[in-house]
């Protein structure tokens, strides 16, 4: 089975930032690559911001990683895919309901077209995130090339799930 970062890079979903005004900007700069290819509509990312406003920056874990999404069946997705967004300097989302600050540097935008595929697509990320060695190096990567090493160098445990 191919793998999430292989999928990215095969289809064009990614891109290399230095560094962004906002949050919000920042997943709108995410979501770029998914709709220049068809994937979701150009209006996608406003849903994901909504959904950060009401819920707070839900969507920011550890190790500076963020994996903006909408509902599983958001309007404006018309395939299912990951993008991916480096970005070089921090992203502040603010503080969560327990205090803590939020920042990523590492987006892994989902559009889902229903659950299930929802559902893969946030477990083969899993894995991703659980892999620091990898985090360390997709937050070196420039290229959609240093995306395939740092996987290479780096495999993921649990690819197939």
């Amino acid at each position: 089975m191919e793998s999430v970062l292989k999928k990215i890079v095969e289809r064009g979903h990614y891109k290399f930032v230095d560094s962004v005004p906002s949050w919000q900007e920042a997943v709108k700069l995410s979501c770029q690559s998914l709709v220049e290819t068809g994937y979701v509509e150009p209006d996608y990312y406003e849903q994901i911001v909504s959904c950060i406003e009401t819920y707070g920056p839900y969507v920011v874990f550890e190790h500076y990683v963020a994996m903006p999404h909408s509902q599983e069946d958001a309007s404006g997705v018309h395939k299912t895919s990951v993008g991916f967004m480096r970005v070089k300097e921090d992203v502040d989302f603010g503080v969560d309901e327990d205090g803590e600050q939020k920042v990523a540097r590492l987006f892994f935008t989902l559009a889902s077209c229903n659950p299930d595929e929802h559902t893969d697509n946030i477990s083969s990320l899993m894995g991703i995130f659980t892999n620091e060695p990898l985090l360390g190096a997709l937050m070196e990567a420039n290229t959609p090339e240093d995306i395939l090493v740092a996987e290479e160098k780096y495999p993921c445990e649990d690819e197939d799930l």
